[in-house]
């Protein structure tokens, strides 16, 4: 035979479009893993392609994402997945008959799985499962061929009808996903093959008659009425009729049109009475247009685009189309950027995330132009910033002793405010206030700072006062001043927390804290994790017992390992509470200028984080990125850094103090003090992680507002774990949990506000 007979007996086998449905063996049936040995000793299957291992063990590896296992224990899993049953027995054989393709494929159900994991949660689970199950027509297909392939690739439904009377050109090409080689196909017969390539578990009908009124309705409902209905068409007599059957029908339907990114969204499935295409037709029916010969059809088609929405190219080419150009002028960009624009929007339509209905544009020529400014970026820390001491880093003035003589004088006062104001506090809120009259120094709560879930009763503020009281106490003894504090000296004011005056003590013993004040600081950086040296654990519950306070201490590795896991899980619920967030957040400081303005709240560089963490932290700070992650149950990831912290970590410690009340807390904050500046004296970082507390404090002591059932839940299961590490004593305050390290010095330390901020004088009669 000479070879033009050859290619044409070729190309007349060509021009029959032959198979579109791939063949599913199952292949634990023997039947079928029959029938598939036979096509493959016909040598009809080739290549094959048998990756069934890989698959089973990229599904296991991301069920468990932070499982790293060897390549020993991911054989061993996969084993253990089969369960016995050989690989070759496992999942499907699928079959491409006009290629003689074999692939070896998962389980439908395991296969979506795999496929869909890159989804989440952008997509959640069950948000997935809903878009699975659903079923789109699609009608004309440039657009639509493009379309229905991202639907399918993104999941977004399983069950297509396809609808083109055309066969492919090489002039759509310019456009359409396709092979020099597929030039003549049916376009119903090519975009079924290259869906049912990415997933073979679909379920296509095909209509390569195209949409008629003699069709419309059964594409529309046969079988099941379709859930969404992608109409592309170019006849405009067949445009409007299958909308306004859709729309008898309650369907929804989707219209772009390659022409700057122009959406329709007509939901009929909402809105019954609706006039199809926004009304825009004035009042014309589809039988009005029927038979209309191609000129009269120009000033209808005018109406639906708009001439006003028509970019610089579209307009012209219109007038052009029959004289310079055979047909509306389409562009790659168009076609992938419309089929991206349809996936969106079906996905938000068929989940009731979007309701609307409307004409939008995504014109990416306005988006995206010379001579327009970009949208400011948020500025996100990727590293530390300078350490303190730095000229960069701002910084609080060295603490000063009053000078002796026998009137401590304003200027002495100062000087021991100073001393105060040094003391820790929450979120370093510093929620203090002093007033000063004559030779009495009144100590009163900052009533401008407003209340928040982990000052549960002003707990958290009382021992802040008594930690700052504690070091005006040894400051004024180391200047020879002997300090009396009378508690809160008037129960009608409850704002005020103690009254402090001074006398003439020469004599008084220096004491040596006084010394670390400056220096004490909470640490946050990692330890070598060695264990606590035993003199230093000594010298630790020595000093609590000495204030009248208790110190547990955690040194057991697997304890700590544990009470890691508690403090993690604190942490995710704190970040992952609305209200919890929004006052972790507005403790932050972002910046040296936010830092040096405010002087209070947490310099993130003294979070001794590196950039990544950073980086995540900033995503964070937005409510909505958490909204989401919370509904989806995620968050383990604010688990990481108490855990990796308790594991850097020499002890976990707990201080408690007899009694209740505000007495009991104030008193707390003394023994606090001093027990954070004798681990200074000895080398440790000490770094409060006591939010769990004050949370606990909260929901047993008080209704547990600003809580969730759900959330109640986890902090009740949260305090037995602890509880069996920590004994709770029901005539105990627990003051403070903390974690003790080895680590070196932090390379930040907080700032303070400047005295004068917070000290007034007044004269010695007015009132307080």
């Amino acid at each position: 035979m000479s070879l033009e007979a050859h290619i044409h007996s070729a190309t007349r086998a060509a021009d029959d479009a032959g198979p579109w449905r791939p063949r599913l063996f199952a292949a634990d049936d023997p039947g079928q893993r029959a029938e598939l040995t036979g096509i493959l000793a016909r040598g009809e299957a080739t290549p094959v392609r048998d990756t069934l291992t890989e698959q089973v063990a990229e599904l296991l590896t991301t069920r468990h994402p932070a499982w790293s296992p060897s390549a020993e224990e991911l054989a061993t899993a996969v084993e253990g997945h089969l369960d016995g049953q050989p690989p070759l027995e496992y999942g499907t054989w699928v079959w491409y008959p006009w290629s003689g393709r074999l692939a070896h494929v998962l389980p439908e159900r395991e296969y979506r799985e795999l496929r869909q994991s890159r989804n989440q949660y952008k997509i959640t689970a069950a948000e997935q499962a809903d878009l699975t199950g659903r079923t789109i027509a699609v009608a004309g297909l440039s657009v639509g061929a493009a379309s229905a392939f991202t639907l399918a690739q993104e999941g977004v439904g399983s069950r297509f009808r396809l609808a083109d009377f055309d066969r492919l050109s090489l002039s759509n090409l310019n456009r359409l996903r396709a092979s020099v080689t597929d030039i003549g196909l049916p376009k119903v017969v090519l975009a079924a093959r290259q869906m049912y390539e990415i997933d073979p578990y679909l379920d296509i009908a095909i209509w390569p008659e195209g949409l008629s009124e003699d069709n419309v309705d059964a594409f529309l409902t046969g079988d099941g009425r379709a859930d969404l209905f992608i109409e592309e068409c170019d006849d405009l007599y067949i445009k409007v009729f299958a909308r306004e059957r859709a729309r008898a029908h309650g369907i929804a339907v989707l219209m772009e049109t390659n022409e700057r990114g122009m959406l329709d969204v007509e939901r009929f499935d909402l809105e019954p009475d609706r006039p199809v295409l926004h009304g825009l037709l004035d009042g014309v029916a589809a039988a009005d247009l029927k038979g209309l010969p191609v000129r009269e059809k120009v000033p209808h088609v005018l109406r639906i685009l708009g001439p006003e929405n028509l970019s610089a190219r579209m307009a012209p080419s219109l007038i052009e189309i029959g004289h310079t150009l055979s047909s509306w002028p389409q562009l790659a960009s168009g076609v992938a950027l419309g089929a991206a624009v349809i996936t969106d929007t079906a996905r938000r339509v068929l989940l009731g995330q979007f309701t609307g209905s409307g004409r939008f544009f995504v014109d990416l020529a306005e988006l995206v132009r010379d001579w327009t400014q970009p949208r400011p970026m948020p500025a996100v820390p990727i590293s530390g910033r300078p350490a303190a001491g730095s000229a960069e880093h701002p910084r609080t003035s060295p603490l000063v002793l009053p000078g002796p003589g026998e009137v401590l004088g304003e200027e002495g006062i100062r000087r021991l405010v100073a001393y105060g104001t040094r003391a820790p506090s929450g979120g370093n809120v510093q929620p203090w206030k002093f007033v000063a009259r004559g030779p009495v120094l009144y100590c009163r709560t900052d009533d401008t700072q407003p209340p928040t879930l982990l000052d549960f009763r002003g707990t958290a503020t009382e021992l802040a006062t008594g930690a700052a009281v504690e070091n005006i106490d040894l400051a004024a003894r180391a200047a020879g001043w002997a300090c009396h504090v009378r508690p809160f000296p008037d129960p009608a004011d409850p704002g005020l927390v103690c009254e402090l005056t001074f006398s003439r003590a020469p004599n008084t013993p220096r004491p040596e804290l006084v010394d670390w004040i400056d220096r004490r600081t909470t640490n946050r950086r990692p330890g070598p994790a060695r264990p606590l040296d035993a003199s230093h654990r000594r010298t630790l519950v020595r000093c609590a017992a000495d204030s009248g306070a208790r110190l547990h201490l955690i040194t057991d590795r697997p304890e700590l390992e544990e009470a890691g896991r508690i403090l993690g899980a604190g942490d995710r619920l704190r970040m992952l509470s609305p209200r919890l967030h929004q006052e972790m957040m507005s403790e932050l400081r972002w910046t040296p200028e936010e830092v040096q303005k405010t002087r209070d709240g947490i310099d993130i560089a003294t979070l001794e984080a590196d950039g990544a963490d950073l980086a995540g932290l900033s995503l964070a700070r937005h409510w909505p990125h958490l909204s989401f992650v919370r509904q989806v149950g995620g968050g383990r990831a604010f688990e990481e850094g108490a855990r990796n912290s308790v594991a850097a970590s020499s002890a976990i410690g707990c201080l408690t103090l007899t009694g209740t009340g505000p007495h009991a807390h104030f008193a707390g904050g003394r023994a606090l003090q001093r027990l954070w500046l004798t681990a200074t004296s000895l080398g440790l970082g000490f770094q409060p992680v006591t939010v769990l507390l004050y949370l606990f404090a909260r929901v047993e002591r008080g209704d547990g507002t600003g809580f969730d059932a759900a959330e109640t839940a986890t902090l009740h299961a949260l305090r037995r774990r602890l509880s069996a590490l920590v004994p709770q004593h029901p005539d105990e305050t627990e003051l403070l949990l903390f974690r003790l390290s080895y680590a070196p010095p932090p390379t930040a330390h907080a700032l303070r506000r400047e005295v004068d901020t917070v000290l007034r004088f007044d004269e010695p009669d007015a009132p307080r």
